[in-house]
């Protein structure tokens, strides 16, 4: 290994992002020194510093997360961050790529909804997975009706999982490391359906309203989602299972302001209309600790 270390070489020695290592680069809390606009590190001055933070792991460092939600997409979500002038910002992906994003540091919370098929339970079990040792809380957001978005009358008379199977039917379907995604191929294998039984669509759709987008355009004629996104462009929806929505974060960043301002705004009427006109939400649990581990 050579005696001085660029970010890359850095990162991956200490098993970080370059994000966080450039935080703590900026900050001066590494040992560090900026050349020409690039950051190097001093191999024995670092080694000297991971050993230091080894022999006094309470003073272990912890970069402040920044001020972003990332994670699975919500219509009611979306728009409350925006309304709500919490200061979060979205970060577009699947469930399990916020709670990868959590552990990185590189989002304040996560929204997630992750079904585990064995204990029936959402999130905490992937929230473990992804963070094991850390003070993590779920907070629930809304509880949702997933099912099969479908064209208006549903013309191929579709009425079950077990329909996705059927020749020629073209499936709206979300990327793998989606909450969404994680529940179809559950309910798909109650029914004794293969993946490769089901013609989905080559691209899947990055977020629920590119699902209900297909089947509207006529690129899908059925798709796996929720019915508020159904009901918001006159789409026929089958309901197949209610599931739960959480906001996942470290304990200490409940109580910081961004989320604070989200949480106290989706306690208020003007959010419970929203909810209401959307459809398919039932908010009689939003705010209340999920599970606190």
């Amino acid at each position: 290994m050579p005696d001085v270390l660029t970010l890359r070489e850095t990162a991956e020695f200490l098993r970080l992002s370059e994000r966080s290592l450039y935080e703590l680069a900026r900050t001066r809390r590494i040992p560090a020194v900026q050349i020409g606009g690039k950051w190097l590190f001093p191999r024995l001055q670092l080694d000297r510093w991971l050993a230091a933070q080894a022999d006094a792991p309470g003073s272990a460092l912890r970069l402040d997360p920044p001020a972003i939600l990332a994670g699975s997409h919500d219509a009611l979500l979306d728009w409350a961050v925006r309304q709500s002038g919490c200061g979060l910002a979205l970060r577009g992906g699947g469930s399990l790529d916020g709670l990868f994003a959590l552990a990185e540091g590189a989002a304040m919370a996560a929204a997630s909804h992750v079904l585990d098929p064995d204990a029936g339970t959402f999130n905490e079990a992937a929230a473990r997975d992804a963070l094991p040792h850390r003070p993590i809380v779920g907070i629930v957001w809304a509880w949702r009706s997933q099912g099969l978005i479908l064209a208006r009358g549903n013309p191929l008379a579709i009425r079950d999982v077990a329909d996705l199977a059927r020749p020629g039917i073209r499936v709206a379907g979300r990327q793998p490391r989606s909450g969404s995604h994680v529940l179809l191929m559950h309910l798909m294998a109650e029914a004794g359906i293969r993946l490769e039984q089901v013609g989905f669509l080559s691209q899947p759709a990055l977020a629920e309203d590119e699902v209900a987008a297909a089947v509207l355009d006529g690129r899908a004629d059925v798709g796996f989602g929720i019915g508020a996104e159904a009901a918001a462009r006159g789409l026929d929806f089958l309901p197949l299972f209610r599931e739960r929505f959480d906001l996942v974060m470290e304990r200490r960043s409940y109580f910081e302001p961004p989320m604070q301002s989200l949480i106290r705004f989706a306690q208020s009427d003007r959010f419970a209309e929203r909810a209401a006109q959307l459809g398919g939400y039932d908010l009689r649990e939003t705010g209340r600790v999920a599970f606190n581990v």
